[in-house]
């Protein structure tokens, strides 16, 4: 495994990210920790949760089947960077109480407790918010965040979700407080087939110095090889992917692109984590496997190289949008 530091922060973590929003609902605890194990054991030591995962009735889930795993050895715990998310309305029925969701100093003192709780730990190393709270101000955000840090019960800080002007807006005034680090990373929906990322989120994530950690790099199974699964085993493509590839024009750019990577002979959703692995200011992409099989898979993308041609090749498939002004001014 290959490993970087996340963003300006002293923090080394490896390259991929072992997101596990599939641990509950997909996948029963026995495999889950299983999955964890292997990703341990191959040097994945960046976990990626949310305290909503679980989702529904079962909301905090997630969270709980990753706490009875470090239950289940201290060593786990010592060698995971772990991070979390609170935002999210965490009533079963989705009516939530008054101050029960968003990032209010009440409901971030409760969530970071609760999610302490099913995790089993004492502390969450990247605690990240995982939408904009458009009702409350960063002052308050940050006098939240800055007790919780002196407490010992969070490390770092990190966004989900952020347009750039509101990274901008969170660091600035967490500059001008003093005394706090600001966000450390930004956790947003970046990958071949959805660029926008690059036109604000990503430059200001680099001039704040936060790491980029993808989520969705294969958008939704669609730059997994769906349409060569389709034809080879009758595997017709579901959810998102079934979506976009009802669109002609969508169906016939990811034709093109599974093409390239079969005249190359890469795999294809190795091909789209390994290109992640290029852009810069990314720290490492989440993986999400329901299965053992895919996260090998995915391990196998941090060694591959691509080659100049291929990346040429697939800038011409999945052209980005440029950056920020140029791209929609002139």
């Amino acid at each position: 495994m290959k490993y970087t530091q996340l963003g300006r922060t002293g923090l080394k973590v490896s390259r991929l990210v072992l997101g596990t929003m599939n641990f509950g609902p997909q996948t029963d605890e026995a495999d889950s920790h299983s999955i964890m194990d292997a990703a341990l054991d191959a040097g994945i030591n960046f976990f990626d949760t949310a305290n909503v995962y679980g989702w529904g009735e079962n909301k905090g889930r997630t969270e709980e089947i990753i706490g009875n795993w470090f239950a289940k050895s201290p060593v786990h715990r010592d060698k995971v960077v772990l991070a979390t998310k609170v935002y999210g309305n965490m009533a079963a029925d989705g009516d939530a109480w008054p101050n029960h969701d968003k990032l209010s100093a009440v409901n971030i003192r409760r969530a970071v407790d609760a999610s302490l709780k099913r995790l089993q730990t004492d502390y969450i190393d990247v605690y990240q918010f995982h939408h904009i709270d458009r009702s409350t101000p960063f002052e308050e955000i940050w006098q939240a965040i800055d007790t919780l840090i002196q407490q010992g019960k969070i490390l770092y800080v990190g966004s989900s979700n952020f347009p750039g002007y509101k990274i901008a807006q969170a660091n600035e005034i967490a500059a001008r407080r003093g005394g706090t680090i600001g966000l450390v990373s930004e956790q947003c929906l970046y990958n071949l087939a959805e660029r926008r990322a690059e036109m604000e989120v990503i430059p200001a994530a680099q001039d704040y110095g936060l790491g980029v950690i993808p989520w969705s790099p294969l958008h939704g199974g669609l730059l997994g090889g769906v349409i060569k699964k389709e034809v080879e085993g009758g595997r017709r493509a579901s959810g998102r992917a079934a979506d976009s590839l009802a669109n002609t024009a969508i169906r016939a750019q990811i034709q093109a692109y599974e093409d390239l990577l079969d005249k190359h002979g890469v795999e294809p959703g190795e091909a789209a984590l390994a290109w992640l692995l290029t852009r810069p200011g990314v720290t490492g992409p989440i993986v999400g496997p329901r299965t053992g099989e895919q996260l090998e898979s995915a391990l196998r993308a941090v060694e591959l190289e691509l080659s100049e041609e291929l990346l040429a090749g697939l800038d011409e498939i999945f052209p980005g949008p440029g950056p920020s002004p140029e791209a929609f001014a002139w």
